[in-house]
Parts: C-alpha cells; structure tokens; sequence
C-alpha cells in the first residue's frame, strides 16, 4: 500500500491527499512531524531519486534554516543525513510517499509526475 506521509498544515500535502482521492488510489495518511519516514524508507527514496540527498530535505522549511541545513548538508555523510531526517520530520520534503512492492518513491507533489508514477 502506498505510504504518504504529510503535514496536515501543508497545502501541498493537502493537494496530494486530495488528488488521490479524486483518482481513487487507496494510501495509508501517516502524520510526518509524529512519525517521519524510517532510515530505510528515506534509503529507497535515495536510491530512486538518483543517490541525491537535496530533494529529500524540505529547504523552505525554517527547521533547515535554523539549523543551517544549507552549509552543513554538503559535509554530511549520507548515514548522518538519513538520520537526521529519521529524527525530525519537519526536515523531509512533503509530502513523501512511497510503496516499494510497487517501486512507487515520490517527493513533493507534482500532479503530472504522481499521475504518470501512480496512473500511468
């Protein structure tokens, strides 16, 4: 089942949320902030997004701005970023969805890009 984790005080995710219901895709909602993605979850999103680990980090989110995400990110090893963002969900890009077993990995929401990974 596809997981998406979002913020309930995002317009983003609240589009998402509301698109996958509109096209009937059946996903399991789990609050990000409570309970952010899992090392090996943001791993498999790393993996499918190319070894990247920018796209993964919410950069217009004061948590990254406060904790100067910006300059530390480039010196960080990959083990240390997933941790970070396993730690505090206000870090993760959302909303994040993602179902292995159907190699679906999405960050953010682009209606075209969920349309052509979830419909296509």
């Amino acid at each position: 089942m596809l997981k998406v984790y979002a913020y309930q005080g995002c317009s983003t995710c609240k589009n998402a949320v509301k698109w996958l219901k509109a096209v009937g895709v059946s996903y399991q909602e789990i609050p990000i902030r409570e309970t952010p993605p899992t090392v090996p979850e943001l791993r498999a999103m790393l993996t499918a997004k190319g070894g990247d680990l920018r796209p993964l980090f919410n950069t217009s989110g004061q948590d990254y701005r406060a904790l100067g995400m910006k300059d530390k990110l480039p010196a960080m090893s990959t083990d240390e970023a997933l941790a970070m963002l396993a730690a505090n969900g206000n870090l993760v890009k959302r909303p994040f969805a993602l179902d292995e077993a159907a190699g679906v990995y999405l960050v953010g929401f682009k209606e075209a890009e969920w349309e052509a990974v979830l419909k296509g």
